[in-house]
């Protein structure tokens, strides 16, 4: 790998976990807990379309351990981790199905299979089977977050990216 690719991958996951930490100081407007936007899969949207797989998944990666470090709970790290990994698996494929015409449907299913991955996670270390009860509102909170995020990552890739596509 280039340093100049390094570089640029390195700045990607900055915007990514500066995104994230901006996120986190803002007071979640819905009652329920654990719902957000996800704004920093914009970056890792952006990363799957311009990079290679392997490149998006490794700066995941590096900005799931980082914010958890920043955030101080480490507990966090194994529902970011276990959230991330599926939510990226499943990015990957639909995009690889939909060639990356439609980013906002594969954004749809990472937001879904983000929240499917917490909450196993959740129900892996409560051993709770209350905890699906809580995944209709997560599915519902994931498809209008998961569009959200997926028409940023559509505008910044039609707008921001050809003029990030010459510099490296």
């Amino acid at each position: 790998m280039s340093v100049k690719k390094l570089a640029t991958l390195s700045v990607f996951t900055v915007i990514a976990l500066t995104i994230f930490v901006a996120e986190s100081a803002i007071p979640n407007p819905v009652p329920i807990p654990g719902i957000k936007l996800g704004l920093a899969n914009i970056v890792t949207l952006l990363l799957l379309m311009n990079f290679t797989p392997a490149d998006a998944f490794w700066a995941l990666m590096a900005r799931i351990l980082l914010s958890s470090v920043f955030s101080g709970q480490m507990i966090t790290l194994l529902y970011s981790l276990c959230g991330g990994i599926l939510c990226f698996a499943a990015m990957y494929a639909v995009n690889r199905f939909l060639s990356a015409r439609f980013i906002f449907i594969t954004s749809i299913f990472g937001a879904l299979f983000h929240n499917i991955g917490q909450i196993l996670i959740a129900y892996a270390l409560t051993r709770t089977a209350g905890i699906f009860a809580y995944l209709p509102f997560l599915t519902v909170s994931g498809m209008v977050t998961g569009l959200f995020t997926g028409l940023c990552a559509y505008y910044a890739q039609k707008y921001l990216m050809p003029h990030i596509k010459s510099s490296y």
